[in-house]
């Protein structure tokens, strides 16, 4: 469920206003939305802190990968100080030799047709009286050069003709290329390419050596960014005369944390309920073992909204129906398995990720099983007693069951169109269901688009699978469920009925293109279907590409073939796992529940940062 939020007002005097925020910080309970003040500290803290993390990066950079890091070194203020300024003339050493070797390669590139030569030496006949130009032209182009320039043609460069002019330059106009002379020749250029990698490398042991004080640049960079926040909500801080209060949302189930740090610090404050302007943080708390899919909202960055309604139980479910269809083997579903027993082991712990890995494997080894598919190898299931756990009606192998091939598909579709069904008519009750609580009559329309999905439905079926559907019975039940949205789906508390029947009326056109998607809703969930079975098929390929291979030396091609195949096929369904399992949850499900996912994660105000 949701949290609910208090809006809470601090007050205390002006000259307490400091010693106020530290004791917030430290208690951990209040969430202050800071906004883009600008002040002299809050930029000098701002600089240290991007100083802190370019060096921790580059110290980072230095880590050999699988190399554990030395013994860490406890520094005195003074003397991290005195090794963050040193790295960072180095770091900036660093940049500049970079810039360089960069800067002289793509000269290298550019005159290396024209060999080697001393720029000085080019200098003293200029000295002398004697001043060249150099040109690159085509051979016609030579022939039209007028004869009062006198010139010495020299090695072809890039198979055009090179000359250097005497004394003279060619006209800007006259169709040849300019070669301007560098300060250094081709070999003074690599050179100095060179050296200057040595002295990048000569830094990069000072990286290494500072591995020792990691921890330190952690711990200051933590610290730095702590102090960066501090100053942002102190500088937005208002004041009235002798006052100075702060704005934040406590959840309910910490208030009374919060009341005992406001008494014993003698603070006043203001706490009430969030008004409808208001926009609270979202504090989720998960019923015991749904909290598993926390760590994939985490990846997708998605928070609901404070008043928009916790569906992560319905998400966990659905997600791991259609993650185990979308990957539909299950020898795949075994190796997912292994890599979260490898993952646990590593850790030594039991993480939610871990969880969420095994019942994922779990639910595909389970589908896998029941529709015949381990490895995309109908020989597996032939000869192996596996055959006894796969239902017939949904194999992906139905000869071998005496199954007409067209009915298995024709069932596995329709399961998909029943899922999507279920899953769109179970937000259609969700939104019954709130709105009852709130006697909204606008529910009304919530069972007028109940109406219109089950109707649907049926439609879906025939058009797709060549179900019979009895249009006689259907399209009345879907114009009634239509006209129940037109009348009833801008009804609102304190609005007057014939207000929002005319509003409802307004958007005809737009409710009518909404019916239309809500049947191209049910069709999207095929993709279930179709996904899956392209899993099956790339399996497949590469199973019948590596069979030949099998016997003599070619053995091991084999076998590669079909590591490499089975790889990419893992790979790229984990890609339509979070291209098209994902989308359904997020996209056709969530948008028949009117979300959006706009909220704001809670993040107390607190003496930890989090990356």
């Amino acid at each position: 469920m949701i949290v609910p939020m208090k809006k809470v007002t601090v007050v205390v005097e002006i000259h307490n206003k400091s010693d106020m925020l530290s004791n917030l910080r430290k208690s951990g309970i209040i969430h202050i939305f800071t906004e883009n003040v600008r002040t002299q500290k809050g930029d000098t803290l701002q600089k240290d802190c991007e100083s802190f993390y370019l060096m921790k990066a580059a110290i980072e950079e230095s880590i050999v990968k699988g190399k554990e890091l030395p013994m860490q070194k406890d520094a005195s203020a003074r003397e991290f100080q005195k090794l963050h300024e040193s790295l960072q003339s180095l770091y900036s050493e660093k940049k500049v030799l970079n810039e360089s070797i960069v800067k002289d390669n793509l000269l290298i590139e550019q005159i290396k047709e024209w060999g080697d030569f001393n720029p000085s030496a080019i200098e003293e006949l200029e000295g002398n009286g004697i001043k060249l130009s150099f040109y690159q032209v085509g051979k016609k182009e030579l022939l039209n050069i007028p004869e009062a320039i006198k010139f010495i043609e020299l090695d072809p460069v890039d198979k055009q003709v090179a000359i250097a002019v005497i004394n003279s330059q060619l006209d800007p106009s006259f169709p040849a290329r300019r070669f301007e002379i560098p300060e250094l020749g081709l070999v003074a250029l690599k050179d100095r390419v060179e050296q200057n990698r040595v002295e990048v490398e000569k830094i990069n042991t000072q990286f290494e050596k500072a591995q020792c004080y990691f921890d330190s640049y952690k711990e200051a960079l933590n610290k730095s960014e702590l102090d960066m926040h501090f100053e942002k909500i102190y500088s937005q801080m208002n004041t009235d005369d002798s006052l100075s209060y702060v704005t934040g949302y406590i959840p309910v189930t910490k208030f009374d944390k919060f009341e005992k740090t406001a008494k014993n610090n003698c603070w006043g404050y203001l706490a009430d309920d969030p008004d409808e302007e208001d926009l609270p943080p979202t504090l989720v708390q998960y019923k015991r073992g749904v909290g598993i899919i926390k760590p994939l909202f985490d990846i997708l960055g998605t928070v609901p909204g404070y008043r928009e309604g916790d569906i992560s139980e319905w998400f966990l479910m659905f997600f791991t129906l259609f993650f185990a269809m979308i990957i539909g083997d299950a020898g795949y579903g075994f190796i997912f398995l292994i890599a979260g027993i490898i993952m646990q082991k590593k850790t030594k712990e039991l993480t939610t990720a871990n969880i969420l890995i095994y019942v994922l494997s779990i639910a595909t080894i389970i589908w896998g099983s029941i529709t015949g598919t381990w490895f995309g190898s109908a020989t597996i299931i032939s000869s192996t007693p596996l055959k006894y756990l796969v239902i017939p009606a949904i194999a992906n192998y139905p000869a071998l069951f005496n199954m007409d091939s067209g009915a298995a598909q024709n069932n596995i579709m329709q399961f998909c169109f029943i899922l999507g069904t279920i899953q769109l008519s179970l937000a259609e009750v969700i939104n019954i269901t709130r709105k009852a609580r709130a006697k909204d009559i606008s529910l009304i329309a919530d069972i007028g688009w109940l109406m219109d999905i089950l109707s649907l439905y049926f439609v879906v079926l025939n058009l797709v699978i060549q179900k019979p559907c009895n249009y006689g019975i259907v399209f009345p039940i879907i114009g009634v469920g239509f006209l129940l949205v037109v009348v009833f789906g801008s009804q609102k508390s304190g609005v007057p009925f014939g207000k929002g029947l005319a509003a409802g009326g307004g958007g005809f056109f737009t409710t009518f293109l909404n019916t239309i998607s809500c049947f191209s809703n049910i069709m999207s969930y095929i993709r279930l279907f179709a996904v899956g079975l392209a899993t099956l098929a790339i399996a497949q390929s590469f199973n019948a590409m590596a069979a030949p291979m099998f016997g003599g030396i070619t053995t091991i091609i084999g076998i590669l073939i079909l590591i490499i195949g089975h790889v990419l096929n893992l790979a790229m369904g984990l890609l339509s796992v979070i291209v098209h399992g994902v989308r359904l949850n997020l996209l056709e499900f969530s948008g028949q529940l009117n979300m959006e996912w706009s909220g704001i994660e809670y993040e107390p105000f607190s003496e930890a940062v989090k990356e």
